[in-house]
C-alpha cells in the first residue's frame, strides 16, 4: 500500500512542477481561499477545511482532523477566474476611458495529504501546488496607452505618455510540502514550507523570481463539534530583475515584491449531528511592511470570511460563504504632477529610484487596482462514493472604484480613476484511498 502512495506523491509532484497558472486576486492581490470547498464557503479554512488542498492552504495542522482522516485524499481542482477592469482618466483636455483587454484566467490546483505511519493518532504527509496571487491590467491598443499626449515639443521638450502602468502582469505559484503532528484527540501541530515562483511584466518582458517562506499552524478542537486554529505565514521576497526603467535615466530597474506576512484566527462549529457546518476567518494581511507594496502606499488589510456547509443527503452537499477584505490601496489627493522647464516638479522613491509623481500615481491606480472588497460565493458537491467526489462553486466579487485628484504634467486638474469586479467558476474531483 505504502508503494501506491509513494508513486501518488510522485505524480503530484511532477504534476505540480509543470503547472504554469495565470492568476488574478481579490484580497489585495491573494485569492480568497484555494479548491472548491473553501472558494464556495467564502475562503475559510482555517479551522475545519473540508478537502487536503484546503488544508494545505490554509492551515496545515488541520489535516490530522480532516473527514478524510486516518485515510489518504487527493485533490484536482481548477477555477475560471474573469475579471472586468476599467479605468478613466479626465483632465481639462477632456476624458480619456478604456476597459483593460478581457481575459479569462485558468488557475489549476491540486493538493494531497497522506498517513505517514500506521500508528495513530500520528504524523500526516501533504502537498500542494497552486496559483495564490496575482494582479495586472492590459490596456494596450486603447486610448489609455497613448505615447505622446503631453506634447512638450513646441518649449523644446519631450512627448510624455497619457499613463503609466497600461500593462501590468504579476503571477505567483506556490508549491507547498508540508507535514502535521496529532498531538492528541484535541491538538495538532503543522508546518509548510512555501517555495515560490513568481513572474512581473511591466511591459518589457517577464521577470522571474523565486522566494522561500514557512507556514506553521495548530489546531485545537475542545469538543468533537468545535474547532480553532491559528495560522501564519511568513514574508516571502522576489527581486524581478531589469523589469521597468522607472527614473528614466536609460538603465533598467529592479523591483522587489514581497508577499506579505498574515496572521489568520479561526473557528467552526458543527450543528445537526455534522449535517451543517459553520465557520468563520480573521485574517490580517500586513502590506504596509511588504517590499514593493509599501513603496506603492498599500496599507494593511483585515479579511472577514463567514461560510457554511449543509449535507442535505448523504450524497448532496451545499455551501455558501461572504468573504469581505479592505480595499488595501490608499486614496492620495492634491499630489502635484506638473513639470517644469528643468522636469517634474516632484517626485517619489521608489526602491532608491525617483518617479515623477504623475507616473507615480497613475501606476499605483491604473496599474494595480486591487480594489475589491465584497465576495460572494456559492457551490454544491456531488458524492457519487464514499471516496469519490464532484464540486462545483462560484465567487462573485462587487464592482469597486478609487478615484483620486492631482495635477497632470501640464500643472493642470486631473482625475484618475479605476474600477475592478470579478468573476469566478470552480470545478474539483476529490478521491480518498
Amino acid at each position: 500500500m505504502m508503494k501506491g502512495k509513494n508513486g501518488i506523491i510522485l505524480m503530484v509532484c511532477v504534476i505540480s512542477l509543470v503547472l504554469a497558472p495565470s492568476a488574478y486576486a481579490t484580497n489585495g492581490d491573494n485569492l480568497i481561499g484555494i479548491g472548491p470547498a473553501s472558494r464556495a464557503m467564502g475562503g475559510v479554512g482555517i479551522a475545519a477545511p473540508q478537502d487536503a488542498i484546503g488544508a494545505v492552504f490554509a492551515n496545515p495542522a488541520a489535516m490530522c482532523f480532516g473527514e478524510y482522516c486516518p485515510s489518504s485524499e487527493i485533490n484536482f481542482s481548477g477555477t475560471v477566474f474573469a475579471p472586468k477592469i476599467k479605468a478613466k482618466i479626465t483632465t481639462t483636455r477632456g476624458t480619456v476611458e478604456a476597459s483593460s483587454n478581457d481575459k479569462v484566467y485558468p488557475i489549476p490546483a491540486i493538493g494531497l495529504s497522506v498517513p505517514m505511519g500506521d500508528k495513530l493518532p500520528g504524523w500526516r504527509f501533504g502537498l500542494a501546488a497552486y496559483g495564490v496571487s496575482g494582479l495586472g491590467v492590459d490596456y494596450k491598443g486603447t486610448e489609455l496607452e497613448n505615447n505622446s499626449f503631453y506634447d512638450f515639443s513646441g518649449f523644446g521638450g519631450p512627448q510624455l505618455p497619457l499613463a503609466s502602468g497600461t500593462y501590468t502582469s504579476l503571477q505567483i505559484m506556490k508549491f507547498a510540502p508540508s507535514v502535521a503532528w496529532q498531538v492528541s484527540d484535541k491538538w495538532a501541530l503543522g508546518l509548510a514550507v512555501h517555495i515560490d515562483y513568481a513572474t512581473l511584466d511591466l511591459q518589457a518582458g517577464s521577470a522571474p523570481g523565486y522566494a522561500l517562506g514557512v507556514q506553521p499552524g495548530v489546531i485545537y478542537k475542545p469538543t468533537t463539534e468545535l474547532s480553532f486554529g491559528l495560522n501564519y505565514i511568513s514574508p516571502q521576497s522576489v527581486n524581478h530583475q531589469r523589469v521597468t526603467d522607472f527614473d528614466q535615466d536609460g538603465t533598467w530597474d529592479d523591483l522587489k515584491l514581497e508577499s506579505p506576512q498574515q496572521l489568520g484566527l479561526g473557528a467552526a462549529y458543527e450543528f445537526m449531528q455534522g449535517k451543517l457546518l459553520l465557520a468563520t476567518d480573521i485574517k490580517w494581511i500586513n502590506w504596509s511592511n511588504a517590499k514593493g507594496y509599501d513603496d506603492f502606499d498599500w496599507d494593511d488589510q483585515w479579511v472577514f470570511a463567514i461560510g457554511g456547509q449543509f449535507k442535505a443527503t448523504p450524497n448532496w452537499i451545499i455551501r455558501a460563504g461572504y468573504n469581505y477584505g479592505s480595499n488595501p490601496v490608499n486614496e492620495h489627493n492634491g499630489w502635484d504632477g506638473s513639470v517644469g522647464p528643468m522636469g517634474p516638479n516632484s517626485f517619489n522613491n521608489v526602491q532608491g529610484k525617483n518617479v515623477p509623481t504623475y507616473y507615480y500615481e497613475t501606476f499605483r491606480i491604473i496599474g494595480f487596482p486591487a480594489l475589491v472588497e465584497h465576495h460572494f460565493t456559492l457551490g454544491v458537491e456531488y458524492r457519487f462514493s464514499q471516496r469519490f467526489f464532484l464540486s462545483l462553486g462560484g465567487m462573485y466579487a462587487l464592482e469597486n472604484t478609487i478615484t483620486e485628484q492631482g495635477t497632470d504634467p501640464f500643472g493642470q486638474p486631473v482625475t484618475l480613476e479605476s474600477s475592478l469586479k470579478e468573476y469566478g467558476l470552480d470545478i474539483g474531483l476529490t478521491w480518498r484511498f
